[in-house]
């Protein structure tokens, strides 16, 4: 198997003879053994098997290891939502006095996260605009750098990443390069083949695609060799917390385990069973499901720049978008619903344009089956301040619209009626 379609499928569970054909709901949180010395291996890591679900899960393996194929990793982590992803994927490699070089444009979560809370940690997060030249970008990387992170798609604003750009900058310091991939999926683009190193996901959107299942991801690419810089220590020095154990020395699956059993081991945000069960239900219809996306986005997008109560419209399927030839290079196969517009008049009358439609609800959500709008500035992003929603390019009259699998002919419409009313 190999292509994207086929993989959303068949990938991550293989049926044995007589066994359930769909991945079953394993709902126990603890698992029986014949001897003591069976067990003892799985803790030391000499086989394979479960122990206890707060680090593994068979149904939750089996979305990891669908997600793995998809993406081209070596292995995957399933967590209980995506800021928990995030937030494991950095403690992974960063350590008080460290920092983590991040693009500005991503998820206000995201951004309150490495400014505020990591910052109490003693962990620092110096952004960049991600049109910023490369030599500008350079010079905020040192010798305490961990990290360097950025958005595919940049939520909400809808920026598209130069991957290149980026990637010639961690290669050249030798740090890891961590992306977050939700807004377009490995069924429109994978990361790890443009230099990324790690990538993330809310599985709570395109994912799952239905709205019914909390969760996120974390993708180890395996290309990084941590015995090539001292940059990570902690990788190349015995674990005292896990047996003694040397991350480096397992190769490919290194920032994969360490962040399985020392990570989550001590923080235990795993994802559920029934979650996990959910997510690789909707990843079955992924590939399509982003194709209808995509198409719709760019019809809609489309009749948005050409309506005149629009003042502007973010979307990089239109030739006129700063990005376009960027995502004709990244995104030739799609580039997702996610979309950002203004309406003429300010926050007032973008919020009655919300509240005009019918068909498309507000919601505190993106990236599912359904058509939603929100206001950024007064929901997601409301902890930014007003200078920092300026930096990252959220005025106050942008509607954050996310194009579902409707008829676009409908979406359309409902569109058109709520600007009417204006």
């Amino acid at each position: 198997m190999s292509k994207i379609d086929t993989l959303c499928v068949q990938a991550g569970y293989e049926p044995k003879n007589g066994e359930p054909r769909v991945v079953p709901i394993v709902q126990s949180t603890t698992y029986a053994y014949d001897t003591a010395a069976g067990l003892a291996d799985l803790f030391d890591l000499k086989a394979d098997g479960y122990f206890y679900t707060r680090l593994a899960n068979p149904t939750v393996s089996a979305l990891e290891n669908k997600l793995c194929a998809l993406d081209g990793g070596s292995c995957a982590i399933a967590c209980a939502s995506g800021m928990s992803a995030t937030l494991l994927a950095v403690l992974n490699v960063c350590n008080a006095g460290d920092n983590i070089v991040s693009a500005r444009a991503i998820y206000g979560g995201t951004y309150n996260l490495f400014s505020i809370t990591l910052k109490k940690y003693g962990i620092e997060c110096r952004f960049f605009d991600p049109d910023d030249t490369e030599e500008s970008i350079d010079k905020l990387v040192d010798d305490k750098t961990k990290v360097i992170f950025a958005e595919t798609l940049a939520n909400p604003t809808i920026v598209v990443l130069d991957f290149d750009k980026i990637a010639r900058i961690a290669k050249r310091h030798s740090v890891l390069f961590m992306v977050d991939n939700t807004l377009v999926t490995p069924a429109l683009f994978r990361p790890l083949e443009w230099g990324a190193n790690i990538v993330l996901y809310s599985s709570s959107k395109y994912l799952d695609g239905h709205a019914v299942a909390l969760g996120g991801l974390i993708v180890d690419g395996g290309n990084f060799d941590y015995t090539k810089t001292n940059r990570y220590e902690e990788f190349l020095v015995p674990d005292e917390s896990y047996h003694g154990l040397v991350y480096s020395t397992l190769g490919k699956t290194a920032f994969g385990v360490k962040c399985r059993v020392q990570m989550m081991r001590d923080m235990g945000a795993i994802m559920s069973p029934q979650n996990a069960f959910l997510t690789n239900l909707g990843m079955e219809t992924l590939a399509l499901r982003m194709e209808k996306h995509s198409e719709n986005a760019k019809k809609v997008a489309k009749f948005l720049s050409e309506n005149d109560k629009v003042e502007w419209v973010k979307h990089p399927s239109l030739e006129s978008d700063p990005y376009y030839a960027l995502a004709q290079k990244y995104l030739p196969d799609g580039m997702g619903g996610m979309m950002s517009f203004g309406v003429k008049g300010g926050s007032e009358r973008a919020a009655s344009f919300m509240e005009k439609l019918k068909m498309i609800k507000i919601v505190t959500h993106v990236a599912d089956a359904r058509s939603c709008v929100l206001h950024p500035a007064s929901t997601t992003h409301r902890q930014l301040s007003k200078a920092d929603l300026e930096a990252i390019g959220i005025a106050d009259n942008l509607i954050r619209l996310s194009v579902g699998i409707e008829n676009a002919d409908d979406i359309i419409e409902d569109i058109k009626q709520a600007l009417e009313s204006l």
